[in-house]
């Protein structure tokens, strides 16, 4: 049985937005008292429209029949995450559909990027009305606290499972709280996406993308991801799908709600040959980490594919405001544990922001001297290693005696945390890849300044808020130890000889707060290097003609 109770603390809200609704027997006026931010264009003129093509020419009729149906499919998606991101936005989109001109116009398409009427590069403030976000988005009640939540399940320590799960909602029934299953929450959308993913399953040839439909569809349908994220491990196809709920960073509140997401890509298959061989690197790159052994994960699997694509339709949580360049998943430590993850890098995506955002960041951020040092190759190779750096290091660990994840102790740090260490391990592998052999010496030169010309890239995506720490912490580390330094008119320059040791201490420092799963001691690292600087900010605000990010034009909603 269908069951959408929505919290007690959104009634009254909803039914206001819905009371505002615009519809014909309604005086224009009510429209108006929806505030809309001045500068709601610029904000907007921040996402370069671009448009995301894919060669498809490779594929048989076959494959584009599968294709068309998972596209479908992906829809659904966008259905699910916009309820997921605030209960209230289904109301409220209502309310702007008709909104096409001038600032109304613009105001209505930042609310789809944004998914919402916040703004999710300025710390959640909204640009549409004058809503409060809640911190738990779409999935618990508006007015649920941390405490309130902890106090129910010490109460009631037989809901905590079902509770802390990232397939269920948290909702107000009377002056219960009670957990409700995705399969029965967002069935309506669920079912004919599930219905959508047989369809593709029936018409496919290729033996491994049918398996992973079939079991993905099942999943939709009773909240059981561990057999279908399997079977996506071991995908291999023309005709790639991600497609179900998987991050959680819209989950503010604890880090526990996974959002729905879908990328619908077709493979690379040169280019991902191409990188295989950094799969088979994986236990050395675990075994050279700055951690002592007991602290290290030689458990988790290795069979980790790389996958280089190109995407024809995103849908979900990947596209809320800027657009994801790379993935590795699954997030199931089961799954990782047993088998590894799956990188998979958007090719497409990376050059279009590479060209269009990070050669013009550089040329503002950078010396002179190293502003030539850019690299799309390193770019390239940044992200890449970033991913399989998700794979490595803590996972699950012992605290206080007892078996848990890093991902439970750390809680709404998690993804900031998690993010940051990424990166740095990224670069940190590249480099110790070069000591090796493994990977060419000539790349030396360029890391350093494209990474930090990556840095400047993230941190326009917020640096006060909770993400943008972690960038920021990185930036504040290294020129505390001498491997950055910025000149009088903020531009920064990268020092070689100091930045392997710099990086390494770093790594090592983050590494630890995961494996100690140190929530507090996390908290106190970022209080402590994640506030930007006054170069930082100096910097960034030279930055205003560059665009934030893409805004993607796929071919399926043109």
């Amino acid at each position: 049985m269908q069951s959408r109770m929505p919290a007690l603390g959104l009634v009254a809200l909803l039914s206001t937005v819905a009371a505002g609704a615009s519809t014909a027997a309604e005086p224009a006026h009510k429209e108006a008292e929806l505030k809309i931010a001045p500068d709601v264009a610029q904000r907007l003129a921040q996402f370069s429209p671009t448009a995301l093509d894919a060669d498809t020419s490779a594929l048989s009729e076959q494959d584009h029949q599968v294709l068309a149906k998972l596209v479908e499919a992906s829809k659904l998606m966008n259905e699910i995450f916009l309820r997921q991101a605030w209960a209230g936005n289904v109301a409220l989109r209502d309310r702007v559909a008709g909104w096409t001109e001038g600032e109304k116009g613009a105001a209505r398409q930042y609310f789809e990027l944004m998914v919402g009427p916040w703004d999710r590069q300025d710390e959640r403030k909204p640009f549409l009305g004058d809503f409060t976000h809640p911190p738990g988005a779409g999935g618990y009640p508006d007015d649920l606290t941390r405490e309130e939540f902890e106090r129910w399940i010490a109460a009631h320590p037989a809901d905590a499972e079902r509770f802390r799960s990232d397939l269920t909602v948290i909702r107000r029934q009377g002056g219960d709280l009670v957990a409700i299953p995705y399969s029965q929450e967002f069935r309506p959308w669920l079912e004919p996406a599930a219905k959508l993913l047989r369809e593709a399953a029936a018409l496919t040839g290729n033996a491994s993308l049918k398996k992973f439909l079939e079991l993905r569809a099942d999943a939709f349908l009773n909240d059981d991801y561990y057999a279908s994220d399997f079977a996506w491990m071991d995908l291999e196809s023309p005709v790639e799908v991600t497609i179900g709920p998987y991050e959680t960073y819209e989950d503010e509140l604890f880090g526990y709600k996974a959002s729905f997401e879908s990328f619908v890509t077709v493979n690379v298959p040169k280019e991902s040959a191409a990188l295989a061989h950094y799969k088979g690197l994986l236990p050395w790159l675990e075994r050279n980490l700055p951690l002592a052994d007991e602290h290290k994960n030689f458990q988790r699997g290795s069979d980790s594919p790389i996958r280089v694509v190109d995407i024809v339709y995103g849908a979900g949580e990947t596209r809320a405001g800027v657009q994801t360049v790379a993935f590795n998943l699954p997030n199931d430590e089961r799954v990782r544990q047993a088998k590894g993850s799956k990188k998979v890098l958007l090719r497409n995506v990376m050059r279009a922001k590479y060209d269009k955002i990070l050669e013009p960041i550089a040329k503002e951020v950078l010396v002179p001297e190293q502003v030539g040092l850019l690299s799309f190759q390193a770019f390239y190779d940044e992200v890449l290693h970033h991913e399989l750096s998700h794979g490595l290091g803590p996972g699950k660990i012992k605290k206080d005696g007892k078996e848990t994840e890093v991902r439970l102790e750390l809680k709404d740090l998690y993804s900031t945390l998690e993010e940051a260490k990424a990166d740095v391990m990224g670069v940190y592998n590249i480099l110790a890849l070069i000591e090796k052999g493994d990977m060419p010496k000539e790349l030396r030169q360029n890391l350093e300044p494209t990474y930090v010309a990556g840095l400047f890239r993230s941190a326009r995506f917020g640096v006060d808020e909770a993400h943008g720490q972690g960038v920021v912490a990185q930036f504040n580390y290294l020129t505390e130890k001498g491997a950055l330094v910025v000149d009088a008119q903020a531009r920064f320059r990268t020092v070689p000889e100091k930045f392997p040791g710099a990086l390494r201490d770093l790594l090592h420092e983050m590494l630890m707060l995961q494996a100690n799963g140190d929530y507090e001691g996390t908290r106190r690292f970022l209080d402590k290097y994640g506030k930007a600087s006054d170069s930082l900010r100096a910097a960034i605000a030279r930055l205003t003609a560059v665009p934030v990010d893409i805004r993607p034009l796929y071919a399926a909603d043109r």
